[in-house]
């Protein structure tokens, strides 16, 4: 894993990331960024967010017809995902110990560097029959 070079867009984007509440999408990303960098293009944004992709520092989530989502990981933390197959939304589940696929499952030789898992479902709100959140 090569470092990124920080750069005062790279910071920028990294610390509306750590504050994000969310996963967010580059465009809202951006429009954050720009309150304390208003020049920077969104093109900046999409290269600082392909940077700290290849680097591991940001994960991303996509979802065919929809725009890829960016999810930051704090150091020492490692959680999935639950989403929402109805209004998009997307859940943090702290990651917990799973049962190990056998080494027999995998290629000959390939060695693991990260597991991601998604559950995909319906939250609450969207469930048939779920009154609407007030």
């Amino acid at each position: 894993m090569t470092m990124v070079r920080q750069t005062k867009q790279r910071a920028a984007v990294i610390e509306v990331l750590q504050a994000a509440r969310s996963h967010p999408d580059a465009a809202w990303i951006h429009a954050q960024v720009r309150n304390n960098l208003p020049s920077v293009s969104l093109g900046t944004v999409y290269r600082t967010l392909d940077a700290l992709v290849r680097d591991g520092v940001v994960v991303t989530l996509e979802r065919a017809g929809q725009a890829t989502r960016y999810d930051y990981r704090h150091t020492g933390d490692h959680h999935h995902h639950a989403v929402c197959r109805s209004c998009g939304k997307i859940f943090d589940v702290e990651a917990v110990e799973w049962p190990q696929l056998s080494a027999a499952a995998l290629p000959a030789g390939f060695q693991v560097t990260d597991v991601r898992l998604e559950f995909m479902g319906l939250c609450p709100e969207c469930q048939p029959g779920t009154p609407p959140a007030p």
